[in-house]
């Protein structure tokens, strides 16, 4: 474990400021929007944009990892996450926004965020305790909204959103040393992979496309994507609409983020020993019953906090779960890349989350709508990943008898 503590130290604190920071920008929706004379859904365009261009370019991020290594990827990565926000905080249009939101930190993100860090967390531990590993790596991931969210809030607050921003950008420059230790990882030499995956890129997307399984969680994963990018885009709006403190929207935020550290490290211990692909249905299912307990009533402080608690502790355990089953069935060189073209139906269903909840609130002049899709769809997706899975795993237990 010694050589790999600074590696899975690093990848956690570039992971947890990377995803910190991004989920925390829907804080400044508001006042920026009022600012600068844009819509909603323009906003919105630039969260989507940014989800868009992180899930197109997570496939190649993954292969480039491979190529170039994992050190100069990250890096690059966490330069253009400070980039970025330093293009939104002088922002005076919707063109700035979508530029420094949207395109910079999506693009960003493909070299910081979860696929490249469970990329980079598989590799220096054992297969034994791999998934636990990635879930203590997802759990700490989650601790930057503790971090940025309130501090994100209470800089709006007190001078404005664009002080929020650059309150973000002093936090994002630890995203560099951290960068720099988790590239430790390219010296790690990499087990042999099954099936000959070791050849090419080409034939470890090829075998994945053909594998019924892999696509039906890459279909899935469009859900979670919605649902949870529709949360942090718009929740903060939904409760100033419903007369909440704005500090609220912080709050929750923030209790999202501690127990996404307890939902991690559960999913991460729970899938060394139960079927990942039914947890992972699983989640989808909960957190659909938990989208539609809360949106049916007006919203409480209590309420919020407590739907707050349960969507975290449902939040981030795809990650090591689906990460962990990858590394299973196709071994860990190309499991980032595998892992991001998983993530680009992920990234379509932000887009969607992100956007058409947005163009849904400018025309109904509401959320019902939008939260009645994202639960239907998350019902249905879960349903279709237990039953598969619990079919796949009859039909595998019938031909061992």
């Amino acid at each position: 474990m010694g050589p790999a503590l600074p590696i899975l130290i690093g990848v956690s604190m570039m992971l947890s400021l990377a995803m910190g920071l991004r989920q925390s920008l829907g804080l400044f929706m508001p006042a920026l929007t009022q600012d600068i004379g844009i819509s909603v859904s323009d906003f919105t365009l630039a969260i989507a944009t940014q989800n868009l261009v992180w899930g197109v370019l997570q496939p190649l991020a993954g292969a480039w990892a491979v190529r170039w290594g994992f050190r100069p990827l990250m890096l690059g990565g966490s330069l253009l996450y400070l980039a970025g926000l330093v293009v939104l905080a002088a922002a005076h249009g919707e063109a700035g926004v979508v530029l420094g939101a949207g395109v910079a930190i999506g693009a960003s993100m493909a070299c910081t965020g979860p696929a490249i860090a469970m990329a980079t967390a598989a590799r220096p531990v054992s297969e034994a305790m791999r998934s636990a590993m990635l879930g203590v790596v997802s759990a700490a991931g989650s601790l930057g909204a503790l971090l940025s969210a309130p501090i994100g809030q209470a800089l709006n607050q007190a001078y404005g959103w664009r002080a929020g921003v650059w309150g973000f950008v002093v936090i994002a420059l630890a995203m560099l040393p951290a960068a720099w230790f988790a590239g430790r990882v390219d010296r790690v030499p990499l087990p042999p992979s099954p099936g000959g995956l070791d050849r090419s890129a080409g034939a470890a997307l090829g075998m994945a496309l053909k594998h019924v399984p892999f696509v039906v969680v890459a279909a899935a994963y469009f859900v979670c994507g919605m649902q949870l990018i529709f949360l942090t885009t718009h929740l903060p709006s939904y409760l100033q609409i419903c007369g909440m403190d704005p500090m609220l929207s912080a709050q929750a935020l923030g209790v999202i983020g501690g127990f996404n550290v307890l939902g991690s490290l559960f999913f991460g211990w729970a899938g060394g020993r139960w079927n990942k692909l039914v947890l992972l249905g699983l989640i989808y299912l909960l957190r659909s019953l938990t989208l539609w307990w809360y949106f049916a009533a007006p919203p409480t402080p209590g309420g919020t906090l407590a739907f707050a608690a349960v969507m975290g502790f449902l939040w981030l355990g795809v990650g090591p779960l689906l990460a962990a089953w990858i590394t299973d069935v196709f071994g860990l060189r190309w499991q980032a890349m595998l892992g991001g073209v998983a993530f680009v139906s992920h990234q379509i269903g932000s887009f969607v989350g992100a956007f058409g909840g947005g163009l849904l609130f400018d025309w109904l002049g509401s959320y019902t709508a939008a939260v009645h899709a994202g639960v239907s769809l998350g019902l249905a997706a879960g349903i279709v990943q237990v039953g598969f899975a619990l079919h796949r795993s009859s039909k595998a237990g019938l031909a061992t008898t």
